[in-house]
């Protein structure tokens, strides 16, 4: 599968590319339930690792093949 994010990129809040998983709202429930991908806080801001957006969606990738 092409990874969507960079790897070694960080990527803020508000950068349009997170958009693909979710809006801000839904990031931050996810956060809160401490689900979704891996993060960082540094004070307020938080910072999502490339490498760990796509290691994620490698892991909630769905094969329909393998559901029937």
């Amino acid at each position: 599968m092409p990874k969507l994010f960079e790897d070694d990129r960080s990527y803020l809040l508000g950068d349009p590319e997170l958009d693909i998983i979710g809006d801000r709202q839904k990031l931050a429930q996810w956060r809160h339930k401490m689900k979704g991908p891996a993060f960082y806080r540094l004070g307020r801001k938080i910072i999502y690792r490339g490498s760990d957006l796509n290691a994620w969606l490698a892991a909630n990738r769905v094969d329909p093949e393998k559901l029937g």
